[in-house]
């Protein structure tokens, strides 16, 4: 099959709304934390996004904010009104332009769970959300606490995916002994191990035995953990061997699966800047049923178009079935955001 027959839905790229991104400006009280965005049109220009989509046939984007995360960006009393103009805008855009644009990820305040969780109904029954995004960690905090619980509780009652994203900053430092990360070290391996660091606690914190029909959507094909397959299965099968002021054991036992099988449970996107290998390790590890297309646009050195090209270049490149291939573009899209078109 062609790929080009194919209906690609794009599920994890980037948009700033042009009110998000004026307010933003506005408030922000580091103009650093931004530097890299101010230089990207195809983050706030429509018609810069246009065309650079239009270099694809038969594509769609499925919108969320950029990270840094609504609370790095905003003091608390005025996150929660940031994170509405940030929906508010792309539910217009998914209104407006619904060829282009199938659905919209919400994003939250999640400094502030309470405010989160009325932004979160907010989003899913007036403005028709296909689903939320949640960061590896909320301001240092680990997203397992019994505070955030009910966000997943929501999600897991509207049968909607989470979108887990991972965050780390050059303030995290690449060993205890300095006081910053060297060489955007942070980002390159710092955020695949925040994404496996989060998917660990959630399955720990036995999310998945409380809430059965938990979707979650990891970035970057579920960061460290496919190639860390060894350590995540015989590995784990041995919590608790190797600590000693801590009866891990007995949490093992209190589990209802391996430790494995419950990282089978996550989805994961292709959103991996055109590693072949990369994306054929992870396609092994979660199975053509539970990966996603995804292009991370537009943080290429081309500013959009070459993520989203060598993405496809990389799916069309692998040895599976068509029908494989079109789950991966479409199908299993579909079917986790509810898109009837």
């Amino acid at each position: 099959m062609a790929s080009n027959t194919i209906r690609k839905i794009d599920i994890f790229n980037h948009i700033f709304p042009r009110t998000f991104f004026d307010r933003m400006l506005a408030d922000i009280k580091d103009p650093g934390k931004v530097k890299r965005w101010l230089n990207i049109p195809f983050l706030v220009d429509l018609d810069v996004r246009f065309r650079k989509m239009d270099e694809f046939r038969n594509y769609a984007q499925i919108l969320s904010l950029s990270a840094p995360p609504i609370e790095a960006l905003a003091p608390p009393d005025k996150a929660p009104e940031l994170a509405r103009l940030g929906n508010d805008g792309m539910a217009e855009y998914v209104e407006k332009y619904r060829d282009r644009f199938p659905g919209f990820i919400a994003s939250l305040p999640l400094d502030d769970p309470d405010e989160s969780l009325k932004e979160l109904h907010r989003c899913m029954k007036d403005l028709k959300a296909i689903g939320v995004q949640l960061f590896s960690n909320i301001n240092g905090k680990g997203i397992d606490g019994p505070e955030y619980f009910p966000l997943f509780e929501a999600m897991a009652a509207y049968d909607r995916p989470i979108f887990l994203h991972p965050i780390r900053t050059a303030a995290m430092p690449d060993f205890m002994g300095e006081k910053k990360s060297l060489y955007e070290i942070y980002w390159t391996f710092g955020w695949p191990y925040e994404t496996s660091a989060a998917m660990a606690r959630l399955v720990f914190s036995k999310l998945f035995d409380k809430l059965h029909n938990i979707k979650i959507v990891t970035h970057h094909m579920g960061g460290m953990i496919p190639y860390f397959e060894g350590r995540v299965g015989p590995g784990w099968d041995q919590l608790g061997s190797r600590t000693a002021d801590e009866d891990y054991g007995k949490l093992l036992g209190e589990l209802k699966k391996r430790p494995f099988d419950y990282f089978k449970m996550f989805y994961a996107d292709t959103a991996l800047f055109g590693s072949a290998s990369g994306t054929r390790c992870g396609l092994d590890f979660f199975g053509a049923d539970k990966v996603v297309f995804a292009s991370d646009a537009p943080f290429d050195p081309e500013g959009g178009p070459m993520y989203i090209r060598d993405t496809i270049r990389v799916i069309d490149g692998l040895d599976i079935s068509d029908a494989d291939r079109e789950k991966i573009y479409n199908g299993n899209a579909r079917k986790l955001l509810g898109l009837t078109d």
